[in-house]
């Protein structure tokens, strides 16, 4: 694993950002898998950035979501869908249909993980899979206790992730419980991976990443085994 140590999370974003900018360019037609949540929100609005003033083209990118909540439809201000639009894909000049998330309202949620695995490899796979990492050390929305060989799959998602979620939401009630993710071999087999951290709240997690020991109990160990890893994490994760 390569670490990168930032101040602070705005140092993090500035520096994600620049890591993918680099990459797209190089490969204008590069394979990316997102994530949501708190941590990458610094990073997208970066990317914007660059975009309105460096005119930095997304037009032959290929994005694929870690994720998405089952039971919001994607105009739901709540789904990932429309996190995606409204942090990043909106104002990029990025092709709404070359951009994949897995349906958190489909009618069969069996048949949607398995064409959304099989969209994946008639792809190729990602070139570079952007990660944030859970207080529990959940992947996506893999918790623990999550096969390492699983592939795209539903979740019921963990107290702890649940209320994570909760300051998104208006009240605990609104809150999913369940949602289709990537699974960790899914993840696994990008080309390269780069995990985002920041903040004292994931302090504990990223001493165990750091230690070695793999173990589902723990589902970001795997990156352990993973050749291409690099992890930009700021001085308040990594103070222990």
């Amino acid at each position: 694993m390569n670490i990168i140590t930032v101040k602070d999370y705005a140092e993090m974003s500035q520096k994600a950002a620049a890591y993918i900018i680099e990459k797209v360019r190089q490969t204008p037609s590069l394979r990316l898998g997102l994530a949501t949540g708190g941590t990458p929100v610094g990073t997208y609005q970066n990317l914007i950035n660059d975009h309105q003033k460096n005119n930095t083209t997304y037009r032959d990118v290929l994005t694929f979501n870690l994720d998405e909540y089952i039971g919001l439809t994607g105009d739901n201000k709540n789904s990932y869908r429309f996190f995606m639009d409204d942090n990043l894909f909106n104002h990029i000049d990025i092709k709404k249909n070359n951009t994949f998330i897995p349906r958190g309202d489909g009618e069969n949620f069996e048949t949607e993980c398995r064409e959304y695995e099989d969209l994946l490899a008639k792809h190729g796979g990602v070139d570079l899979q952007i990660l944030g990492i859970g207080s529990n050390g959940h992947i996506g929305f893999n918790e623990p206790g999550t096969s390492f060989e699983s592939k795209t799959h539903v979740v019921n998602l963990a107290p702890s992730t649940i209320e994570a979620n909760a300051r998104f939401f208006n009240s605990m009630e609104e809150v999913p419980t369940q949602a289709i993710t990537m699974g960790i071999s899914s993840i696994m087999k990008s080309k390269e991976i780069l995990l985002l951290v920041s903040g004292e709240s994931k302090r504990d997690a990223m001493k165990k990443l750091l230690n070695g020991e793999v173990t589902e109990s723990f589902p970001a160990s795997i990156l352990n085994n993973h050749p291409s890893v690099t992890i930009i994490a700021d001085q308040a994760a990594l103070s222990d």
